[in-house]
Parts: structure tokens; sequence; C-alpha cells
């Protein structure tokens, strides 16, 4: 697998120096590396940007620069470079007979600082990687977010690994699956760096609070359809701005309760998470103890 970081630095750099009418159509050709795996099947990367907590190309904003000039001062680049060698390293190692994409884009873009979506519940980064050959990584720099951008980065190749070898499919795609696929993610995160690495998704429930969210997660765990996801695995409020149906979660609550799933798995089933990158998700339930028709 080739994975190639690209130098959105220098093309956010020029795109915020343009008229505002030239923005979307330099936004387009930034965005040109994803676009080639992305439009097949049906997304427009311009929209997806704009829905996705991605920087408002619309209207100036001072901040932007001054952003992008703190996290290429901070070697924003190199660090997600070097965490997805290191992460395909491992996950390479672990299941060696696993399909992959040849080449796999990464296109890291500024976010929107007032999105509370992004700055707040995410702390102040997001990321996409479920399709194979595709990263995208949004972040606006906080302190949390210039930690941790490169293990984010980590969390969405492991997603993009399982994504070869696994069918997601719209219609049929679980709650299971996908708390699966993010508790994975997480732990795996968790092995390449240990737990200071983990995102704020995967730890921000304990107590009593992730026992009940734990519960009403296990209690849909066959449910499917992706629009009826959201709110089983991001929580109510962020289903909400999504337009989605709330099912009584609160934020991250398919994170948490997936991690707690994937760690019982590997109590039981003596792997790693990389090693269980590609199984499939009625396995992973079963060695947790929890019944599926999945």
């Amino acid at each position: 697998m080739k994975i190639i970081v690209h130098d959105t630095a220098s093309a956010m750099l020029d795109l915020l120096r343009r008229p505002l009418e030239e923005r979307p159509d330099a936004l387009r050709d930034m965005l040109g590396p994803l676009d080639g795996v992305m439009s097949p099947i049906g997304i427009d990367v311009v929209r997806m940007h704009q829905m996705g907590s991605g920087f408002r190309i619309d209207r100036e904003d001072p901040r932007h620069l001054a952003a992008l000039r703190r996290m290429r001062e901070a070697g924003v680049w190199g660090r997600i470079e070097d965490c997805l060698a290191a992460a395909w390293e491992r996950l390479s190692g672990a299941v060696p007979e696993a399909a992959y994409a040849d080449t796999v884009h990464v296109v890291l873009v500024l976010g929107d600082p007032d999105d509370d979506l992004l700055t707040v519940r995410n702390a102040g980064y997001l990321g996409m990687g479920g399709i194979p050959g595709a990263i995208q990584l949004t972040m606006w720099p906080t302190e949390t977010s210039m930690a941790k951008i490169g293990y984010v980065a980590a969390h969405e190749l492991h997603h993009n690994l399982r994504y070869a070898n696994v069918v997601w499919n719209p219609t049929t795609v679980t709650v299971g699956e996908q708390v699966v696929a993010e508790g994975l993610a997480e732990a795996f995160v968790r092995e390449l760096a240990g737990e200071r690495a983990m995102g704020p998704w995967a730890t921000a429930l304990s107590g009593p609070e992730l026992d009940d969210a734990y519960a009403k997660v296990v209690a849909g765990i066959d449910v499917a359809g992706m629009r009826n996801l959201p709110a089983y695995v991001y929580g109510d409020a962020t289903a909400r701005h999504m337009g989605h149906r709330p099912v009584g979660l609160p934020d991250f609550a398919g994170y948490a309760a997936g991690l707690r799933i994937v760690d019982a798995h590997l109590a039981a089933s003596g792997l790693t998470a990389a090693q269980s990158t590609t199984l499939p998700a009625r396995d992973i339930l079963a060695n947790a103890g929890i019944p599926s028709s999945a």
C-alpha cells in the first residue's frame, strides 16, 4: 500500500489568497485526490466538505491563515505521515492476507472554528476513512487536535483496511457493525500508541452513564440502515445535527459501547485489534457474549 499525505497546506494557502468567487473551484482542485475515489460512488467532495465541518469558503476569516501557519510550524503533515507509516506496518504484519487499496490518498483540511460539532464535541479534529483509498481529516488547531491528529489518521486507516475486506452496504449495515468498527479502530490506536492517543469519542463516557448507553446500544445492535445509525454511534445531538432521529443516547455512545464490546472480544479471543481488523462483526459480538442476527 502506498500512502500519500497530500500537501494541502500549500493548496489552502493559495486558496485563501484567492478572491471568494474562485475558492469553490480551488477547493475542488485541492480535494481532487479524494474525488477520484469518491465521485464514482456518488459523493461530491465539496458538498462533503461543507457538511462535514470544513472551513468556510464564502467569506474572509483572518483566523484561517493564522491556524494554517500554526499547523505548518508544528509539522502536522509530517506527524500524520509518521503515524500512518507506523499504523500500516502494524496492520500489514497482523493481517498479511487482507485486501487493501493500492494507494490511499490522505487529505487534511482546516475546519470551521465556529462549528461546535468540531471544536467542542470533537476537540478540534475529525476523520473519515471508511472508503478504501481515501482518508479525509478535518481539524482546527487546539491543544488536543495538534497532539492527536496523527492518531485519528491511524484510526481511519484501520477503517480503510476493514472496509476493503468487509462489505458495508448502506441498506443492510447494522448498529453492530458500526460500533464494532469504531471500537476496533480505537483499540488499535491504543495498541499503537497507548491510551493517551485515543480520541475523546471512546473515553467520553464512564460509570453508570456508560452502562446505560451500552445497554441501549446492545438493545439496538441489529437495527439496520445507514439513516438509523447516527444516533446509536454519535449520540442524539449529532443525529439531530445530521437530520436523523434521536434514540436517547449521549455523545459518542457507540464509540464507548463499541470499545467495551471489542475489549470483551479481545479478552475472550486472545487476538489484538490489528489481528481483528477484518473479522465479521458477528464473530466479535459473539466473542463478547452479544447475540446478533448479523
